[in-house]
């Protein structure tokens, strides 16, 4: 099947370009971006060697349902989507950190955890707790943005001591972080779902703080099951999630976590094609909508047919 494993594009006005392990960012007169959401998938801060089918389009789609869904929170980034594949917005300057708030103790939280940690990133957790269990309140464990390599847990604390943001900025980015969580909180509830946690990344332009990048999708959040979570915590069983820990829990039992010296794992057909339905079926799930997959028997050309119209409209 086809997918976007990389692009190379080049649009009117383009005036830069970035490749992060997922987007392809098109910078348009130093104001606009464009930003191209691959196929891509990587996990344990590595971009695994195959695509996935129409998994930048879920992305893509998802994250606009959700950033127009909030706007009454904070302002953000999103200006159109042009394409399916494809999220147009303004430029703004990002704060190293990304805000991760967990209202379960689940993933990176819960493996340490396990390691005896009981302080993350400056936050007291309970004793007693098992894996995917609710915390008494939803936490901020925050994280610095790394360029490359794996981001790193930090604290409040540390943030404001280092200058990485002001007190004042990072205050709203809790506030922000908080109010974004509980309404997406809210949003998969009515779908049946528990938001276990999320992560939000923040930037500025004109002085003014923008949500950017993605949110609340199976790239950025891990969801659960509502129905059979209380048996299935009970019984301590594995949760029933849509998210992509069951990649990274496949690339575990074929010997891959991201360490040095570790090869990574080349997905059998069946796999990546069962990764691309578990990623439409989040998007079904989540938005009670039919995923209506978009044409890929060329994609490339569709994207630079579909962004190259809307860049003439906006400039006139």
């Amino acid at each position: 099947m086809n997918a976007i494993k990389e692009s190379h594009f080049q649009f009117p006005g383009q005036t830069a370009v970035y490749n992060g392990k997922v987007r392809d960012v098109y910078t348009i007169k130093d104001d606009h971006l464009i930003i191209v959401a691959s196929d891509r998938i990587s996990a344990f801060d590595h971009i695994l060697p195959r695509p996935i089918p129409f998994k930048g389009q879920v992305l893509n789609q998802l994250a606009a349902q959700f950033l127009k869904a909030t706007e009454d929170i904070v302002q953000n980034w999103l200006i159109d989507t042009p394409d399916p594949s494809v999220a147009v917005g303004h430029k703004c300057e990002p704060f190293k950190v990304e805000m991760v708030i967990r209202g379960y103790l689940a993933g990176h939280a819960a493996r340490e955890y396990k390691k005896g940690e009981r302080i993350l990133c400056g936050v007291a957790l309970p004793e007693g707790l098992k894996e995917n269990d609710r915390l008494p309140s939803p936490i901020i464990t925050p994280a610095t943005k790394a360029e490359e390599g794996h981001d790193e847990d930090i604290s409040r604390e540390e943030i404001i001591a280092q200058g990485i943001v002001s007190e004042a900025d990072y205050l709203l980015l809790e506030k922000y972080t908080r109010e974004l969580f509980q309404r997406g909180t809210e949003i998969a509830a009515e779908r049946g779902l528990i938001l276990v946690d999320s992560k939000y990344e923040f930037g500025k332009k004109n002085g003014e703080i923008y949500l950017i990048d993605e949110i609340h999708t199976p790239d950025s959040s891990r969801y659960f099951y509502a129905e059979g979570y209380d048996d299935r915590q009970a019984n301590d069983e594995k949760q029933k999630q849509l998210s992509k820990e069951f990649v990274r829990e496949w690339l575990i039992e074929n010997g891959f976590q991201g360490l040095e010296g570790q090869t990574i794992p080349e997905m059998p057909d069946a796999f990546v094609e069962s990764v691309s339905e578990r990623y439409i079926e989040l998007y079904q799930h989540i938005t009670g909508k039919q995923f209506l997959k978009a044409d890929i028997s060329n994609i490339e050309e569709r994207i630079e047919k579909n962004v190259t119209h809307f860049l003439e409209q906006i400039n006139g």
